[in-house]
């Protein structure tokens, strides 16, 4: 277990010192410890009783005088050596041993957390429900104003480490309900099984600005697919880029079937994804991040989680799986590793913070951070795995937050991929995605709302997709309101369609071109969504970019004011 380390040097040195202007008296280096953060530090009043006049974070040095101790109301407090008015913290608040100033011996779970094998990388060991109760068997490290960063922690026979934050020092504490949220997510329906809206968690979360790795606000980006074609033609993207008022790139590091280099990670839990990618990946990945960021970029690397071919070949038993045979489930062209499943998450969280390491991605892009769409007739068939017995949405909720822990140790934000009908009121998705709790816990949400696969009639709009200003600007209003009830949203950055309306939707539909592209992403920012934008069209081809150029060269945040 890493020690804490103060400015000041460990050790328990006795020196002299004036005290209150009259005589030389000895004195001893101290550390404030507590079971809370801080610890009282008090000043004799007139009539000899103890007020509290300041906090002192433990963890913090000091130094009191040596075999000096005060009583009142039963308990002994020691003197300060500060050449201020006299003043006292109580003497079971300090100790001689910077490693014995965290006091507290039990915390509660108060959000549903992952619990890490060690401090060193994401590895799972187990899992903490809402209100469980954990023994502390030590902690890594000590935040300025004395919060433990994470606790070690027993707890059912599992040993692991906990971030603090989410965990309280009362049960009454842990077991946290916002009665206004629980008033706003009780009434969601669940009509399809991806679970009860009011079963995720809703307690505010911080979100992460780093100094050295400044998020463009707004993002306007460009796709790259990772082809061997596309990569290689960097420089000519780039010189493109310039023209444009683009300041961001989204590269895939890993799709399905389309892993991009030859990362340590899928060595470790996928071999099929290590020998079908790319022997040359590492070479070319870091020569285009580190080019984009000479270029003033802002590099974005795009992974899809939870549909993985690959993935399921070299882990059958991670896979959804057919009840009738306990083979793989075939769906939709792949096979889907079980997002209940943690060896998963750790594999996709490796991978996104070994590519943070290697080459500098200032964000990863999760895609597929659901289960399979279209199961609902078929749900009776496959075996999921749900060893935590979560709901879908809880299971995509906590993926994310875990994610996220992990990748901000790196640096580096994290942005969540959802399908446009997550925005809708009323009722939680049939593959796990409920917009309001991933936003309370990612720090972009990157819908996926393109026009063309929006039902003919939806929103009241007649083929949607030959309306695209007005089908983004109803869906943006809808993901305002839900927005508005996240306690602590993340930003919307949002995917646009920037290819022809595929013809099985409609043969006669329009041309996604220049004008039609701009129109989506006015509507966005008419509605306040101003994030910014990705252009999905997947071959990513430089020459269908420059077709859209014009929708691309415009500052649209600029138009707002």
């Amino acid at each position: 277990m890493k020690k804490f380390s103060t400015r000041f040097p460990i050790y328990a040195a006795v020196t002299l010192a004036l005290v209150a202007g009259c005589k030389e008296e000895e004195t001893e280096r101290v550390f404030v410890a507590s079971d809370r953060p801080a610890a009282y530090v008090y000043l004799k009043t007139d009539d000899g009783t103890m007020a509290v006049c300041d906090s002192m974070a433990r963890g913090c040095s000091l130094e009191v005088i040596k075999d000096t101790r005060e009583k009142s109301d039963g308990l002994r407090y020691v003197a300060l050596s500060d050449k201020k008015s006299k003043r006292y913290i109580r003497e079971a608040n300090v100790t001689g041993d910077s490693a014995k100033v965290v006091l507290e011996t039990t915390v509660w779970t108060r959000t549903p957390a992952s619990v890490l094998k060690d401090t060193t990388g994401v590895g799972i060991g187990g899992f903490a429900s809402k209100g469980e109760e954990l023994q502390v068997l030590g902690y890594d490290r000590l935040l300025p104003d004395g919060r433990v960063y994470r606790y070690k922690v027993s707890f059912l026979g599992n040993e692991g480490y906990i971030y603090s934050k989410y965990t309280a020092f009362t049960i009454d504490d842990a077991l946290y309900r916002d009665a206004v949220q629980d008033s706003i997510h009780s009434k969601i329906r669940n009509p399809f099984g991806g679970g009860k809206a009011s079963g995720c968690d809703w307690f505010p979360v911080e979100k992460p600005a780093f100094k050295d790795n400044v998020m463009p606000q707004p993002c306007y980006c460009l796709y790259l697919n990772n082809g061997w074609g596309i990569l290689n033609n960097i420089e000519s993207y780039i010189e493109f880029a310039k023209t444009t008022k683009i300041n961001a790139f989204v590269i895939d590091i890993k799709d399905n079937e389309r892993p991009g280099y030859r990362a340590d990670a899928m060595k470790k839990y996928s071999p099929t994804n290590y020998s079908r990618a790319n022997r040359d990946g590492i070479k070319q990945y870091g020569y285009i991040v580190r080019r984009l960021h000479e270029e003033g970029f802002y590099v974005i690397g795009r992974i899809t989680c939870f549909k993985d071919t690959y993935f399921v070949k070299d882990n059958p038993s991670s896979a959804i799986s057919e009840i009738s045979t306990g083979d793989p489930f075939f769906h939709n062209k792949a096979y889907w590793p079980s997002a209940f499943d943690r060896k998963v998450w750790e594999f996709n969280v490796e991978l996104a913070c070994e590519s943070i390491r290697r080459f500098g991605f200032d964000e990863i892009n999760f895609d597929y951070v659901r289960f399979p769409d279209r199961m609902t007739s078929v749900e009776h068939l496959v075996n999921y795995h749900n060893r935590y017995e979560e709901s879908k949405v809880q299971a995509i909720q906590r993926f994310v937050a875990y994610a996220c822990d992990a990748i901000h140790e790196e640096g580096a934000y994290v942005s969540i991929d959802v399908f446009g009908e997550s925005a809708n009121g009323g009722y939680t998705t049939a593959y796990g995605q409920y917009w309001p709790a991933l936003s309370n816990v990612a720090d972009v949400m990157c819908g996926m709302p393109y026009p063309d696969h929006f039902a003919n009639g939806f929103y009241g709009i007649s083929k949607p997709w030959n309306h695209p200003y007005e089908t983004l600007y109803e869906w943006g209003k809808r993901v305002v309101k839900k927005q508005k009830v996240t306690p602590s949203p993340a930003k919307v950055r949002t995917w646009v369609q920037s290819y022809h309306v595929m013809h099985h939707v409609d043969p006669d539909g329009i041309d996604y071109n220049a004008p039609n592209v701009e129109k989506e992403i006015r509507a966005l920012f008419d509605n306040g969504l101003d994030g910014g934008y990705m252009p999905w069209h997947a071959s990513s081809t430089l020459e269908r970019y420059k077709l859209l150029a014009p929708a691309f060269s415009i500052d649209y945040a600029a138009l707002e004011n």
